[in-house]
């Protein structure tokens, strides 16, 4: 069953938000909260005409009264939102950091995923208990719950802290106290914290075991309520998981009314942006035509904004999430046509021209490949154009560079396909990473946000820097433990677990899946580390990137029948439900 497009049909241009700001002196106490259930799934990912929102003419006598309604429901959201907006940021002046009341407070905002409008103030809770941390013994008298708490959200923020801190909490024989066996408050804040763990930190990985193994054992003696809330910890820690995407996890249990009802009129403004940015898309993608000429290719205009939507949660970066989804859309595409449709011959010539950027060189091409080469050469020069008004610098050789690499990568698998060629497992996967498509993205988002405005800014995209590796491999080890299933490929592409099995004789499927797991999770900590300050990257930049690795395992969680449908739940509640409170 299709998803209903529920969208406003309000501009053709990009969308925007303006949040003005009131004052207003009520109180605000933050509190935590719990996950709750999952919806029935849907399946598609394409949006067909039928699938827009109709809208029928007024009466004359109507047209008047109904705009001057629409516009003052909209005035009206917004002063209110401005209100609201300016009680939190008054009050967040006024907590208690004795009582660790303004950590609650920014995890609170971070669930919510109101934090974008409060990064001054948070920057400035954070600083302060930093400072703190290295020039006092903060954590010498706090709980197991206060210590991992301040952990995370400062790791989690790029400060570097050091994993020592929960040594506190060992004995004698170096294993973590019995009296905290019991705190379960404790022990899922030292599971959410253990999460944000890099290479060789052992301390943590035992700390994510041991609070893991007494968390699963305990839920089944808790009450509903709080199993419910144990288990999506434990299944979708904060640090690995989208905010945005978890939101009806926490808002509609979330005891503080001010802050619930901001997060509600907040994602109500956004889920409106997204709606418009995706009518966008959809608009784009019809008019491209692609899709009728490359029928076995992959339509699914609304799963590649997903990754847009979740690479960039702020809602000011429309035009960037509208041209980045842009991009995705041809990683896609051309992935169809290394997979299906091309001959070896062709490939190399079709990789030639995109390495020369020569669209002359084309000529003797099928006609498919000639409109997805003329596609990729358009919307690369209009991004780099965009980039160079803006910011003032073309970053269009590295644009085409990206893309160079990424077709060379995609010949290389082809080959193999046609020789029947089975490479070794680290081999396969240093072409996958690359032909995850992840860093012709990234390349392009790092432009896109204004990241480089020079050439040495330029050359920090050129070479395969390990936050661009580390998703690379992320994103392509899940693709292939869910093999794949929305591909029409028919066993074209390889398997890093093919690869490993045949190396690896007498090894078994489940130890094959074990260790990819294991390499993940090692991916996991380096990202981690590349993302800690200081690191030559914008924040907005460093979070994106994060984000994509997070939105992987719902893109690959593959159920019956090659549906997805964890993620449809997600994308139903994002962009198209309303909250009932």
């Amino acid at each position: 069953m299709a998803f209903l497009t529920n969208i406003n049909h309000r501009s053709s241009g990009s969308a925007t938000v303006v949040f003005s700001h009131k004052s207003t002196t009520e109180d605000l106490n933050p509190s935590h909260f719990q996950a709750s259930s999952i919806r029935d799934p849907r399946n598609t990912w394409s949006i067909t005409t039928s699938n827009q929102k109709s809208s029928y003419p007024l009466k004359t006598n109507e047209t008047c009264n109904k705009h001057v309604n629409i516009i003052t429901a909209e005035e009206e959201n917004d002063v209110k939102h401005a209100k609201l907006v300016n009680r939190v940021r008054r009050l967040m002046a006024k907590v208690n950091d004795d009582r660790f009341e303004d950590l609650i407070m920014v995890d609170s905002l971070q669930r919510l995923a109101i934090d974008y409008h409060f990064e001054d103030e948070i920057n400035l809770i954070l600083r302060r208990r930093y400072m703190q941390f290295i020039n006092t013994d903060l954590f010498e008298h706090q709980n197991l719950y206060e210590v991992s708490l301040c952990f995370r959200i400062l790791r989690h923020k790029g400060f570097q802290v050091s994993a020592d801190i929960f040594t506190k909490f060992k004995g004698n024989d170096e294993n973590f106290e019995e009296k905290l066996n019991n705190d379960i408050r404790g022990l899922m804040a030292l599971y959410e914290a253990s999460q944000l763990s890099t290479e060789g930190e052992i301390i943590l990985d035992e700390a994510a075991n041991f609070s893991f193994q007494l968390l699963h054992h305990a839920m089944k003696s808790l009450d509903d309520d709080q199993a419910r809330m144990v288990r999506h910890t434990l299944e979708n820690p904060y640090h690995k998981t989208v905010a945005l995407f978890n939101l009806n996890n926490y808002i509609e249990d979330f005891s503080d009314k001010v802050l619930q009802e901001l997060a509600e009129l907040d994602f109500s403004m956004v889920q409106s942006v997204h709606q418009m940015e995706l009518n966008q898309i959809s608009s784009w993608w019809r008019d491209m035509s692609l899709c009728q000429d490359l029928i076995l290719a992959r339509d699914q205009p609304l799963k590649w904004y997903l990754w847009s939507m979740a690479a960039l949660t702020n809602p000011k970066l429309s035009t960037q999430r509208i041209d980045l989804t842009k991009t995705i859309s041809l990683v896609y595409i051309i992935d169809d046509i290394f997979d299906v449709y091309g001959t070896v011959d062709e490939l190399t010539i079709f990789t030639e021209a995109i390495n020369r950027c020569d669209i002359n060189a084309i000529e003797q091409l099928p006609y498919y490949m000639k409109s997805s080469f003329k596609a990729l050469y358009d919307i690369t020069n209009e991004i780099a154009n965009k980039v160079y008004e803006q910011y003032g610098f073309n970053p269009i050789s590295s644009l085409w560079k990206s893309w160079a690499t990424l077709c060379n990568a995609f010949l290389v698998e082809a080959k193999w396909f046609a020789s029947r060629h089975i490479p070794k497992a680290k081999e396969y996967l240093e072409i996958g990473m690359v032909t995850s498509g992840v860093q012709v993205v990234l390349v392009h988002m790092f432009f896109l946000l204004g990241n480089a405005t020079n050439e040495d800014q330029a050359s920090l995209m050129n070479d395969n820097h390990g936050i661009i590796s580390s998703v690379g491999k992320i994103l392509r080890l899940w693709d292939d433990l869910g093999s794949a299933q929305d591909e029409n490929q028919d066993g074209h592409d390889g398997s890093y677990i093919i690869c490993f099995l045949n190396e690896h004789e007498g090894c078994s499927i489940q130890i094959a899946r074990e260790h990819v797991m294991k390499l993940i999770s090692d991916s996991w900590k380096r990202l981690n580390r590349e993302c800690l300050s200081p690191n030559p990257f914008s924040a907005t930049f460093t979070k994106a990137a994060s984000n994509i690795a997070r939105m992987v395992p719902l893109m690959y969680s593959y159920g019956d029948n090659s549906s997805l449908p964890l993620l449809n739940d997600y994308v139903k509640g994002m962009l198209y439900d309303e909250f009932l409170l």
